[in-house]
């Protein structure tokens, strides 16, 4: 059977390609990576920069770029879904700002190696502006400024014109700007990526999917592959393989597209330097400016399935694409007769703690990397490099940064873990609305603070 392809703008715009041949049997290779999606793909890349002598095999159920690679905001920024005060508490202060410079690194990281691959993904340091539209909001923008500050982040306060010089919407009192990010067209990225793993001699087999991850060993529906290093790339599907069922849940977030807007249109709204933007409220949304003048707007909010289901046919729902254009209108009037294009979704990966993680085990051979909680474009390249340092036993800086190793406790058992993320999720709609409605913080906004991990 031929893999299937996600139904995202991002893979709409790629030329097709015969999807490669999938595992041929039993095979070795040195390095076996589960996953050819952007964690995949990057660990590959950096693991045979560092020695192109090693043979590694990349093994993907779908197609690369499949799964959140090929379907996400394209924003490559130093965001991490816990703080660097979350991180301090945790690990310590020393190890928090190394994390929080590693991240700002990788930005320019990327945006390097597509320059040095010529890997034509869009990549533009745009930055990111936060909106803020109430006075919650403003307050919270400016309580992040403060603690970028501590932490080296490069972050602006702004007043409403200030915000207006990047973005002008609807309802802004204020915001802020920060430097670190790019916008990419992530499945293009990922196409990148493949050509240039495979050119310098890397395996790469799609429509083959593991079943089980063992010590020196994959089980796939067609064969066993036996390595010395066994790497799970794999993010949301994290929870369909035996014995991670509880490390992630799969939650979902979608997005929509505008058709190619005028330069009339773009002189209303602005974005002329191609920033991302976002804005201040507990339920996520962020929007990007695409390299075809498109305005492409998503968020979080879809729910959370029983017993961490994940189903075609949650990647498109009609309310969830309605609810989203009534939000994008909201914030850029102009846009009300724009037609929609494209709506997609998919999974992302989420740790019972909110802190994503990266490691190797030396006895048993297996390494992992995940629980982005959206945050993934960077993420997955330092993640790539840092495996690639353990594999190699290279004593970098990366292998010692607070994420490496960090185990997350597990998810609640079903219906547990279903009545938690469904509360959290509707607390922040709750709260949001309640902030709109009355001008005050929300009475929940500091246990979501706290849940959420900032």
């Amino acid at each position: 059977m031929t893999p299937a392809r996600p139904a995202s703008l991002w893979f709409d715009q790629l030329p097709d390609r015969v999807p490669l041949d999938p595992l041929d049997g039993d095979a070795q290779a040195d390095v076996v990576v589960v996953g050819a999606g952007l964690t995949g793909l990057w660990t590959a890349y950096y693991l045979l920069e560092a020695d192109p002598s090693l043979d590694v095999l990349v093994v993907e159920a779908e197609v690369a770029g499949f799964g959140a690679s090929g379907r996400n905001g394209g924003w490559c920024s130093a965001l991490l879904p816990v703080s660097g005060d979350q991180l301090a508490r945790t690990h310590g202060h020393d190890a928090a700002a190394a994390m929080r410079a590693a991240m700002r690194d990788t930005v320019v990281e990327v945006g390097g190696v597509a320059a040095a691959e010529q890997i034509d993904c869009g990549f533009a340091f745009g930055g990111t502006v936060t909106l803020a539209r109430n006075a919650p909001q403003l307050e919270r923008v400016a309580l992040d400024v403060a603690t970028d500050a501590r932490w080296g982040d490069e972050s602006h306060l702004l007043d409403a014109p200030g915000v207006a010089e990047h973005v002008r919407a609807a309802g802004v009192v204020g915001g802020s700007y920060t430097p670190d990010c790019a916008r990419i067209q992530p499945a293009r990225l990922v196409r990148g990526l493949l050509d240039v793993v495979l050119a310098r001699g890397a395996r790469v087999v799609e429509g083959t999917r593991a079943l089980r991850l063992s010590p020196r060993a994959v089980v796939t529906d067609h064969g066993i592959v036996r390595a010395r290093w066994v790497v799970r790339a794999t993010e949301a599907w994290s929870a369909h393989l035996p014995g991670s069922r509880r490390d992630v849940a799969p939650v979902y977030s979608h997005m929509i597209a505008t058709e190619p807007l005028p330069p009339e249109v773009w002189a209303e709204i602005g974005l002329a330097r191609a920033q991302t933007f976002t804005d201040a409220r507990h339920l996520i949304v962020y929007g990007q400016r695409t390299t075809d003048d498109r305005l492409a707007f998503g968020g979080r909010g879809a729910p959370y399935h029983l017993g961490s289901s994940i189903l075609p046919a949650y990647d498109r729902v009609g309310s969830t694409a309605a609810h989203l254009e009534r939000e994008l209108v909201d914030l850029f009037p102009v846009l009300e007769r724009a037609e929609i294009t494209h709506h997609w979704g998919g999974p992302l990966g989420v740790h019972r703690d909110w802190q994503p993680s990266v490691g190797l085990d030396p006895e048993t051979g297996i390494g992992w990397a995940g629980g982005y909680v959206g945050d993934g474009v960077a993420l997955t390249n330092l993640a790539g490099r840092t495996l690639a340092d353990l594999v190699t036993g290279a004593d970098s800086p990366l292998v010692r940064l607070p994420w490496v190793d960090h185990v997350s406790p597990a998810w609640e058992p079903e219906p547990l873990r279903w009545a938690g993320i469904t509360a959290t999720r509707r607390a922040s709609v709750w709260a949001d609305r309640t902030e709109n409605r009355t001008g005050r913080s929300s009475r929940v906004s500091g246990l979501l603070s706290h849940v959420l991990g900032h």
